[in-house]
C-alpha cells in the first residue's frame, strides 16, 4: 500500500516507520497519491500564534478570549484536555482550567500569519477556498506534473514548511470531495494527516452520527431525531423523495452526503454574505444611551470593514442577547445599499429603542447583509432628512483623515458614550 513520510516526504510501501528517516509520522492509503481535494485546518491557530510570539506561554494552558463575561475564542490543546472549548463562556472555561493564561485576541497578528500561510498555498495551486483565517479547501487536481509530486506530498510539504518557517502547525484531510476532506482533517488533530478514499467511503460513513454532516446544527439535529434518524445508516434507509418531503432542500443534501457524494467545487472567490460585529458587555446594560454608544462604535467597525472590501448592504441586522442568554434579532431593509456608519446606526437605533424594554442585555451586535458592490451614494435622498448628504460627505472626510493619520485621528462624540 502506498505510504508517505510526513517528516522527510519519502514515498514507500506501507510500514510503521519511514525507511529513510525512521519517523513514525507515516500516512498510507490505497488511493493516497490519487486524491486531490484537501482541507487544511491550522491547529488551535490563535493560541498557537500567541505561543509563538510569546515563548513564555509555550508550556502553559492558553485561552484566547474576552473578559470574565466573554467567551472563549480558541484554546490551546493543553487547555482543551481540561475541557475548554471554543464559544464556551469564560467563567466556565476558567472553572475547568483555573491556571489558564487568558490572552485578548490580536486579530492583526492572526491575519498576518494567515496571509503568510495563504501565500504558501498559492505556490501549490490557485484553487483555494478560504473558510476563515485558519482553514481552507484546496484542489490540487492537475498539479502533479507542474510540481513533480502528487498532491499528498505537496500537502505534507506545506505543513512541514509552516512548522519550520512560521512555527505554526496544521492538520490535513485528503479525499475525493470537500465534505469528506473536511471530516478527515479533524480525525487526527493536532498535526494530523488523514485520508478517506473512494473505495473506503461507504465503510467510513457506516454507523457515524448524522452530526458529522456539514450543516446539521442543533435545530436540524432535533428535526432528524424526531424522524428517528440518528446515524448515517438511518439516512440510507430513506428515499430521496421522502427526505425532500420531510426536510425540504436539506433533504437532497442529506441523501447525497450520506452516500459520500458532494459535487461542490473548490470555489476560489466565495462571495462574502454578510459583515457583522458584536460586543459582550462587562455587566448587563439596560440604559438606552449606553447601548446606543456601543451601537455606534459597532456600526463604525462594520462600515470600515465594508468600505475596505468595496461592499454595501441592503439589510441591517441588530442582535441582542438578554441576561438569560435568549437572543433577539431585528432586521430592516434600506432604500439604498450603504456602508456608511451613519446610515447603519440610524437604521438600527429605532430597532434598539423598540427592544430596550426586553433588557438588560449582555451582548449587542450589528451587521449588514444582501451585499452588493459599493457603487452608490450610500444614502437615499429624503426631504425629511435634508442633512443626509452632508453627513455622508463628513463621514467620508473622516475616513480620509483616518487613512492618513490613524484610526483614532478623529473620534465622534457619540463614541464616548
Amino acid at each position: 500500500m502506498p505510504a508517505l513520510c510526513r517528516d522527510c516526504l519519502t514515498r514507500f510501501d506501507a510500514g510503521r516507520r519511514c525507511p529513510t528517516c525512521h519517523s513514525p509520522r507515516v500516512v498510507a492509503g490505497a488511493e493516497l497519491f490519487d486524491l486531490s481535494i484537501a482541507h487544511m485546518d491550522c491547529d488551535a491557530f490563535y493560541a498557537s500564534v500567541e505561543k509563538r510570539d510569546n515563548p513564555a506561554l509555550r508550556d502553559k494552558p492558553v485561552i484566547v478570549g474576552g473578559g470574565a463575561r466573554g467567551v472563549v475564542t480558541t484554546a490551546c490543546y493543553i487547555a482543551r484536555i481540561q475541557g475548554v472549548r471554543s464559544a464556551m463562556p469564560m467563567f466556565k472555561a476558567l472553572r475547568l482550567c483555573p491556571e489558564a493564561v487568558v490572552v485578548k485576541p490580536r486579530f492583526e497578528a492572526y491575519s498576518a500569519a494567515s496571509r503568510e500561510i495563504r501565500a504558501m498555498m498559492e505556490e501549490l495551486t490557485p484553487a483555494i477556498e478560504p473558510l476563515s483565517l485558519d482553514e481552507a479547501f484546496l484542489d490540487l487536481g492537475g498539479t502533479a506534473r507542474l510540481h513533480g509530486a502528487p498532491p499528498a506530498v505537496l500537502l505534507a510539504g506545506l505543513v512541514r514548511r509552516m512548522e519550520r518557517e512560521l512555527r505554526l502547525g496544521g492538520s490535513i484531510g485528503l479525499s475525493h470531495n470537500k465534505f469528506l476532506a473536511k471530516i478527515a482533517s479533524d480525525l487526527d488533530k493536532p498535526r494530523g494527516f488523514a485520508v478517506i478514499d473512494r473505495a473506503g467511503t461507504a465503510e467510513f460513513l457506516r454507523g457515524k452520527p448524522v452530526g458529522i454532516i456539514w450543516g446539521v446544527g442543533a435545530a436540524m439535529q432535533a428535526q432528524l431525531d424526531r424522524a428517528g434518524i440518528a446515524t448515517i445508516d438511518d439516512l440510507l434507509r430513506w428515499d430521496a423523495a421522502d427526505l425532500v418531503a420531510r426536510f425540504g432542500g436539506m433533504g437532497t443534501r442529506l441523501w447525497h452526503l450520506a452516500r459520500g457524494i458532494d459535487a461542490r467545487p473548490v470555489a476560489r472567490d466565495r462571495a462574502v454574505k454578510s459583515i457583522s460585529k458584536e460586543s459582550t458587555f462587562g455587566t448587563d446594560l439596560s440604559e438606552l444611551a449606553a447601548l446606543e454608544g456601543h451601537l455606534w462604535r459597532l456600526a463604525e467597525q462594520v462600515a470600515a470593514r465594508a468600505k475596505a472590501k468595496g461592499l454595501a448592504g441592503w439589510v441591517v441586522t441588530l442582535k441582542l442577547k438578554r441576561a438569560d442568554h435568549r437572543l433577539l434579532t431585528r432586521r430592516i431593509s434600506l432604500p439604498e445599499p450603504s456602508n456608511l456608519a451613519d446610515v447603519l446606526y440610524r437604521a438600527a437605533q429605532p430597532l434598539l429603542a423598540q427592544s430596550a424594554r426586553a433588557g438588560p442585555f449582555r451582548l449587542l451586535g450589528v451587521g449588514i447583509s444582501e451585499l452588493t458592490p459599493d457603487a452608490g451614494p450610500g444614502f437615499s435622498p429624503d426631504l425629511l432628512d435634508p442633512q443626509a448628504a452632508r453627513r455622508a460627505e463628513a463621514e467620508r472626510a473622516i475616513d480620509r483623515l483616518r487613512a492618513r493619520f490613524g484610526a483614532v485621528a478623529v473620534v465622534k462624540g457619540r463614541s464616548l458614550r
